[in-house]
């Protein structure tokens, strides 16, 4: 206590301001220390999380392995068979082509929505209630989104904005996004995640939904976008050539000066074939001379080298 303090003390009607005043900064002590306390829970929670992460994707890796390699082994064991019944294996078809890559994808995607939509859009849990399901999106977008608005916005009312959600499953994120953009326009491969969105978001005014080719944003309306976003989606696509497809769309679609913030993998795929979960994976310089080819400026990377590779790509 200062000598002022003191002072202060001695006169009837300023005793009770100065003693509210250190209750109050007892308060405020408390307070950042609890603050404090709750700042590193969250630290040791997110790494917690990343380990689980981590831990489940290595898991997936190791499923897809053994499936594949039971892959193989049937397939021999059926050429062995034929060879000794004296049958010819003709070769019918060639290679898949990024179409029908983008047809595998959808009735993939199609079957997955069938057994456990929520599940395959977001494996953190075995089972989903519809208010914990949303809740995981909003807080990717307080992430990934809130954290941003500048490089998003760029000046914008958001409320004046219309946004583009690539992969946006059953709408975990597109419902959040809906909530701070004026207009968001989910795209999806599967028919059957685009419905499982429509039931889960009929209330949402401000939000539209189609089911698209798999490989380009061909059924968006003619109209000027403002925002374009993936999260978690290209991690799952089997073909380079369609990521790049969706990129130049994008740039078609935006206006010049605004983001399309996406991830890709990044992470090592010598151990896996990729497929309609474990997709392509991109090194650094391959991103950036994808983003140089679709007429973007790649300005900012996070996460190189792992599964979660950001990409910050702005349209000139």
């Amino acid at each position: 206590m200062t000598r002022l303090d003191r002072l202060l003390l001695r006169i009837p009607r300023l005793r009770r301001i100065v003693r509210d005043r250190e209750a109050f900064a007892a308060h405020c002590a408390r307070l950042e220390a609890e603050l404090a306390a709750n700042l590193k829970r969250e630290a040791a929670l997110r790494k917690e999380l990343q380990e689980v992460e981590r831990e489940a994707a290595a898991r997936e890796r190791a499923i897809t392995a053994e499936r594949d390699s039971a892959n193989a082994h049937c397939e021999r064991l059926q050429r062995e068979l034929d060879e000794s019944a004296g049958f010819e294996r003709v070769t019918l078809s060639a290679p898949a082509s990024p179409q029908s890559q983008a047809e595998r994808m959808r009735a993939d995607w199609d079957a997955r929505a069938r057994t456990e939509g929520t599940f395959f859009i977001a494996t953190g849990r075995d089972a989903w209630t519809d208010e914990a399901f949303f809740a995981s999106g909003e807080e990717n977008v307080r992430q990934h989104i809130l954290n941003d608005m500048e490089n998003i916005c760029h000046g914008m009312d958001p409320r004046q904005m219309r946004v583009v959600e690539i992969g946006c499953g059953a709408g975990r994120l597109t419902r959040a996004l809906a909530a701070v953009f004026g207009e968001v326009h989910g795209v999806d491969v599967s028919p059957e995640m685009i419905e499982l969105a429509r039931q889960k978001l009929a209330g949402s005014n401000n939000v539209c939904l189609y089911a698209n080719s798999g490989a380009d944003l061909a059924v968006l309306p003619e109209r000027p976008f403002h925002f374009a976003f993936s999260y978690i989606v290209f991690q799952h696509i089997p073909e380079k050539a369609i990521v790049e497809g969706y990129l130049r769309d994008a740039h078609r679609v935006l206006v010049p000066g605004s983001l399309f913030k996406l991830q890709v993998d990044g992470g090592p795929t010598e151990d896996r074939t990729p497929d309609t979960w474990h997709g392509v994976s991109f090194t650094e310089a391959e991103a950036r001379e994808m983003a140089q080819r679709c007429g973007f400026e790649l300005r900012y990377t996070e996460g190189a080298g792992t599964q979660y590779f950001w990409l910050w790509l702005f349209r000139p």
